[in-house]
């Protein structure tokens, strides 16, 4: 069993999807810094000032200054500016993962339609032209 993890874990199955997985928390944090630095503040200007991610409704009927002050005082919220956050950090997301599998799939095509080498001879030629080239010698 050790000698089958041991062949796992070269093979390179463990390694790639450790790769994966730290690769896609890595851009994970980069599509959530897009959204929230750079599209939500001009998004939000254009909407007269409305930041999505204090965008909530209190559920006791209390009036609260922000989320943080709500979330502070223990009130039960429905943080809906935070759920419109995170789907519009999935659409991101998606959209650049789509862009990054079409532009593997295209190399992967390119590669698939460049020509191959061509095929050997068969075998019998090839004992052909040793017996022709051998007649040639001896003549």
């Amino acid at each position: 069993m050790l000698k089958e993890f041991k062949e796992f874990a070269v093979k390179g199955n463990l390694v790639d999807l450790a790769v994966g997985f730290i690769l896609g928390g890595a851009f994970s944090t980069i599509v959530q810094s897009l959204v929230n630095d750079i599209m939500m503040p001009p998004l939000g200007l254009a909407l007269g000032g409305v930041d999505f991610t204090d965008l909530f409704v209190p559920l006791d009927g209390g009036t609260y200054e922000s989320l943080a002050a709500a979330t502070e005082a223990g009130a039960p919220v429905i943080a809906w500016g935070k759920f419109v956050n995170s789907c519009i950090s999935f659409l991101i997301m998606a959209l650049a993962l789509f862009f990054v599998v079409k532009g593997i799939n295209n190399l992967k095509r390119k590669q698939e339609e460049a020509p191959a080498e061509a095929p050997p001879p068969p075998r019998q030629e090839v004992l052909l032209e040793e017996i022709r080239n051998l007649l040639a010698k001896q003549s």
